[in-house]
């Protein structure tokens, strides 16, 4: 993995155009603990939706880009969940979509939810950031890949920078700090060198075996590849496994080598 991978020269101009929507986003996630969960009528805005936006984004978009479909009570179901407002581009693509589908599929996306990525945003975090709908998360899990890896906007459980991304990678089992806004990372899904990010989880024909799972499947290593033993990826052993066990084992492996680190 590669954190040069991300130029964020090529992302300046969008955040400017974007930069309120931000700050209102991270607004609503910081304080929806302490506020009353809104009614879904203040959180669709159809005169000035972030979709178009989004839209625009990804018909410009150097990697591949799949736009799952959504299911209308879903996503409605999913926006009041997730308490952003559709001026965002995080409450426009929970709204607008079921998903989207990365680099033919290697990053996920979540939205509403479909057949093909059957995970909202909010109902995937519920149980691992927030317990109850409307509290505030610690970390806001976004998006994934097939690698087993985990992206989050750290909610303020990660570091002082409240609003930022941060990746959980299966090479190193520790969340590093990408420095990118939710919309920066989406800039970087759609135009960053993911080949170069990617460079040491990539096995040679991962393509077609991608093309085999669903968006609820992850492929699980071993040896592991954050081991002497799993460097190599193309001379480890690969399984798909439902992507919740593997995020259940990566917190537990956390958790393991803390104790071991600190020798209890």
């Amino acid at each position: 993995m590669s954190n040069n991978a991300v130029d964020l020269r090529h992302f300046q101009s969008f955040l400017r155009k974007t930069s309120t929507v931000l700050v209102l986003t991270l607004l609503t996630l910081m304080a929806s603990a302490q506020n009353k969960m809104r009614p879904l009528e203040q959180l669709i805005n159809e005169t000035d939706s972030g979709w178009p936006l989004v839209q625009e984004w990804i018909s410009k978009a150097k990697n591949k880009v799949q736009v799952l479909p959504c299911n209308t009570n879903r996503a409605k179901d999913a926006l009041y969940k997730t308490q952003v407002t559709t001026r965002s581009p995080m409450g426009a693509i929970v709204y607008a979509t079921g998903g989207l589908l990365i680099d033919h599929g290697w990053i996920r996306v979540l939205g509403s939810g479909c057949s093909k990525l059957n995970r909202s945003l909010p109902d995937w975090n519920k149980g691992k950031s927030f317990k109850e709908f409307g509290q505030r998360p610690g970390v806001l899990l976004i998006a994934d890949d097939v690698a087993g890896g985990f992206f989050a906007v750290n909610g303020g459980a990660l570091g002082s920078d409240a609003g930022k991304v941060y990746y959980l990678s299966p090479d190193q089992l520790e969340w590093v700090p990408l420095d990118l806004t939710y919309t920066d990372f989406l800039h970087f899904c759609f135009n960053g060198d993911l080949a170069t990010f990617y460079k040491d989880l990539r096995w040679k024909n991962w393509k077609s075996d991608v093309e085999k799972l669903n968006g609820d499947t992850v492929f699980n290593f071993y040896p592991y590849l954050w081991t002497k033993e799993g460097q190599n990826i193309n001379k480890v052993s690969r399984k798909p496994v439902p992507i919740e066990e593997q995020y259940l084992l990566n917190l537990d492996l956390i958790k393991q080598l803390l104790e071991k680190k600190n020798g209890s």
